[in-house]
């Protein structure tokens, strides 16, 4: 079973080595009062990646270590900021199964082979608050990585790292860097050891993704957008596959913006190109969906019955909706990790990465973006303009439904093309991002309960089959219906602040 930890550190160039009079500075510095010399530590390690480093270029790092007090193998993710996340099995000769799914989503099936070798020499202190405890690591290491993809070559430097105790406070680091700064010690250059080892001792790859594109153009604008939400989607591949809370929101709504975006900005990426990578993160989309849709009627309706006055609840609600939960939350999660572990999936992250490397660029992909984008998303907002007014004239009933589902959508589209034109049309756009978002978010709780409505009704029938009272999933239908009915009456006033796309 693996272990997960948070890892947040900060590295640096070496300082003089003939001059540490600055570790006393440190002492007073927020919650430390001392620091503790824990001797020296010999690292070794091994790093793994595809031949054309493709964890590497994600921001991700695999390594087989001994020495130290945690030899293993590693998997470091990036979260934000100066944070990764480590995930750590015991040392075996092979790579984990477990840890080479966890890199598929930038390995996309590539084999894992040693690229580099590094050897530290670490000298460690630790940083203590008042009751002794550590709250902060400052290490110092000599290092020497030797290449495994070009024999004979390896390089040679010193740096330093504070990395903060799981649960440390990241001001603490703050602080910690005004005195190294004080001090003339600054950022190291590369974000880690094998980033540095590799850069030093492995030919560049030719080209970057994304090559020929025009500073500043509608295409630079929708080309950053797109890759922003790639990396997203390979970033969460991991915490999908481990089930983490609600990592599988996350990504079906970078999937959604995803394919939104590639729709919304035709005029800039040809659609040959792109309408089957969009046709192929519907699907995506589509196995996603059970385990999500499970998971917010889920929350939905048990925080329903736990509001319900105790005369009300009767017969084995919980019980019931216990059962339900079991069972549909095994078969969706199932479907998850089969679509996963799919070639199709694989083949899809190739697409987007071609997608990257190689833009479908049209002509207008060089024009300005004041005009391009607020063009496209007016385009868009005109298809919402449209299904909203005729939702709002249906009287109620399922048509109504469905129009105000349908018109929802348009939306979120709306509001993704808003997203990805923000930084060149600024506050206008984040305007109407927002008054739209307003609108999504009422018609998408008016449509949630449409379908708590449906599991409702057909809980209902399950528990009179088995002889149990109707009361409770009667009370609660008809809770849904009113508050549904609310949002509806709610949505007239939104819709007219967002009508208007005011983005000139």
């Amino acid at each position: 079973m693996a272990q997960s930890m948070k890892e947040t550190e900060r590295k640096y160039a070496a300082p003089a080595a003939d001059d540490i009079s600055w570790l006393n500075e440190l002492a007073g510095v927020g919650p430390v009062v001392s620091l503790a010399d824990r001797g020296i530590h010999e690292l070794d390690a091994v790093y793994y990646d595809t031949e054309d480093l493709r964890l590497t270029s994600g921001g991700a790092s695999l390594r087989r270590r001994t020495g130290g007090t945690d030899e293993g193998w590693h998997l470091k993710l990036p979260l934000s900021g100066d944070s990764r996340e480590e995930v750590r099995l015991p040392l075996s000769e092979d790579v984990p199964d477990e840890l080479g799914e966890l890199t598929l989503s930038r390995t996309r099936g590539a084999p894992l082979r040693p690229v580099v070798r590094i050897r530290s020499t670490r000298s460690v202190r630790d940083l203590l608050d008042a009751e002794g405890v550590a709250v902060a690591e400052l290490s110092l290491d000599s290092v020497r990585a030797d290449s495994r993809l070009v024999p004979g070559l390896h390089a040679m430097w010193t740096e330093m790292e504070v990395e903060l105790t799981e649960d440390g406070d990241p001001k603490l680091l703050k602080r910690v860097e005004k005195v190294l700064r004080k001090n003339g010690i600054e950022r190291a250059s590369s974000p880690s050891k094998v980033a540095r080892a590799l850069q030093e001792t492995t030919p560049a790859p030719d080209g970057e993704a994304g090559a020929g594109i025009e500073p500043g153009s509608a295409g630079a604008h929708v080309q950053a957008y797109v890759e922003r939400l790639v990396r997203a989607l390979s970033d969460l591949d991991p915490a999908v596959r481990r089930d983490r809370p609600d990592a599988v929101h996350k990504m079906r709504t970078t999937i959604r913006r995803l394919r939104s975006c590639l729709r919304s900005f035709r005029s800039v990426l040809d659609r040959e190109v792109t309408d089957p990578v969009r046709a192929e993160l519907k699907w995506l989309a589509g196995e996603l969906a059970p385990e999500r849709d499970h998971e917010v009627l889920r929350d939905r309706l048990t925080a329903g019955v736990k509001e319900l006055p105790g005369e009300v609840v009767l017969g084995p609600v919980s019980a019931r909706l216990q059962a339900w939960d079991a069972a549909e939350q095994a078969e969706a999660r199932r479907r998850t990790l089969a679509a996963l572990a799919s070639p199709r999936y694989l083949e899809l992250l190739e697409s987007l990465t071609r997608l990257l490397e190689d833009p479908p660029l049209r002509a207008k992909a060089s024009g300005r973006p004041g005009k391009v984008l607020a063009k496209a998303i007016g385009k868009e907002h005109g298809r919402l303009r449209r299904r909203m007014d005729r939702a709002l004239a249906l009287p109620t009933g399922s048509e109504r439904d469905a129009a105000v589902h349908h018109a929802r959508k348009a939306a979120k589209r709306v509001r993704y093309a808003t997203e990805a034109a923000r930084p060149a049309l600024g506050k206008p756009a984040k305007r109407l991002g927002k008054r739209v978002k307003t609108v999504q978010q009422i018609s998408g709780d008016h449509h949630d309960g449409v379908v708590a409505c449906d599991l409702l009704r057909h809980l209902a029938i399950a528990a009179h089959a088995a002889g149990e009272p109707g009361f409770t999933w009667g009370v609660l239908y008809g809770e849904e219906k009113a508050t549904g009915e609310a949002r509806v009456r709610q949505l007239p006033e939104a819709w007219e602040r967002a009508r208007k796309p005011h983005l000139a």
